[in-house]
């Protein structure tokens, strides 16, 4: 997948949340304020100011005009991945977004899936928004129309392992049996066609828990008698998350969840457990010292924060359950980097590290001008 982006760059906390409501809320209370009160609740950086303007968001509707002269209505929240397996929202208006990535917002539909390079390869259907890592889009033009992947590839595995080798078989199999390694990201390509099916078995095993339903799929889900219920209603507001192995038992204030099995509970991404992560970015609000624009956010506990709190241990649950298989997993012998080379496939083209041309449409420039590409 040679064509690699960086993550979004924020620049400021306030323009992404849990709760969309929330982020209408900022932008009412940003848009009342004047003068000095604007910029501070702002909070500028080199990159964007109320003084500055910026083209829109490809796809996505917004001022072009300086935020100080005319803000325009509150763009619609947009779905985006924040942190690992964190679903938030974001204001899609690049005068408030330090590095927005247009050329990714360009790729983004309902055939679209990037992967992110963590530790443990992270794919998701929505567009990574935090610190994350390089982001790999499946595909370089709307419509899944050009896959990102090396020029040749699809090609030679499909003539090794006898068969139709689509992009998304070769997402399936860097979940499996791709690595961290001392020069990057490291997947190696076995020449055994019954390692690559093995691979392909696990490695849609792991997207399908990954997406978590995403673009239409079953959202996955654990036996009976390990699916997490609430026991206790969740209170107006938990002001803490607790956990009790012996009972499997998740706490958030009064309110408890259970069975929700040790291994989801430990599950750490970036070296930090996902559901204490998780439950810290929804009470960010709340703890002392949150001031500005950060300070806003619902005054109770959203009931759907509970129905993502059910679906997030099922998925974590899921992939503690598939990480021995995965750490196990052997790719066997390679192919030859010769034949590799022999098909085109190393070095990959310069073109194909680049975004492809996809303007088909006028996008507004800063200021309501046209862009040009």
């Amino acid at each position: 997948m040679p064509w690699a982006v960086g993550g979004l760059r924020l620049g400021r906390d306030w323009v992404a949340a849990p709760d969309p409501a929330a982020l209408r809320a900022r932008w009412a209370a940003l848009t009342d304020a004047e003068g000095a009160e604007r910029e501070r609740l702002f909070r500028p950086s080199r990159s964007r100011t109320p003084a500055a303007g910026a083209a829109a968001l490809p796809g996505q509707r917004s001022g072009t005009a300086r935020f100080a002269d005319d803000p325009g209505p509150c763009p619609d929240p947009v779905r985006v991945l924040r942190e690992p397996f964190d679903e938030q929202w974001l204001l899609p208006d690049q005068r408030l977004i330090d590095t927005a990535r247009p050329e990714l917002w360009r790729v983004l539909d309902e055939h679209q899936l990037f992967l992110v390079e963590t530790p443990e390869p992270l794919v998701t259907a929505y567009l990574p928004a935090g610190r994350l890592g390089k982001v790999r889009p499946l595909h370089r033009r709307p419509g899944g129309a050009e896959p990102n992947l090396a020029p040749g590839l699809p090609a030679l595995l499909g003539e090794r392992y006898g068969g139709w080798v689509t992009p998304e078989d070769v997402l399936c199999w860097i979940l499996a049996a791709g690595r961290p390694g001392p020069r990057g990201y490291e997947v190696p390509l076995t020449a055994d066609p019954e390692r690559w099916r093995a691979g392909l078995e696990l490695g849609h095993r792991l997207l399908t828990v990954q997406l978590r339903g995403a673009r239409g799929g079953e959202p996955p889900r654990l036996p009976g008698g390990r699916r997490p219920y609430v026991r206790s209603a969740v209170p107006a507001w938990p002001h803490e998350l607790a956990y009790d192995a012996g009972t499997e038992t998740l706490s958030l204030g009064t309110g408890t969840v259970s069975p929700v099995p040790p291994a989801a509970w430990e599950y750490q991404a970036q070296g930090v457990r996902v559901l204490e992560a998780w439950f810290a970015a929804r009470t960010a609000h709340r703890r002392p010292g949150a001031e500005g624009l950060e300070a806003l956010g619902p005054a109770q506990w959203p009931q759907g924060w509970t129905s993502e709190l059910l679906a997030l241990v099922t998925t974590l649950a899921l992939l503690a359950d598939l990480a021995p298989e995965r750490a196990a997993f052997e790719p066997g012998p390679g192919l030859p980097v010769a034949e590799l080379r022999a098909a085109g496939v190393l070095p990959p083209p310069r073109w194909a590290r680049r975004p492809a041309s996809v303007l088909d449409h006028q996008e507004e420039g800063p200021g309501g001008q046209f862009a040009l590409l």
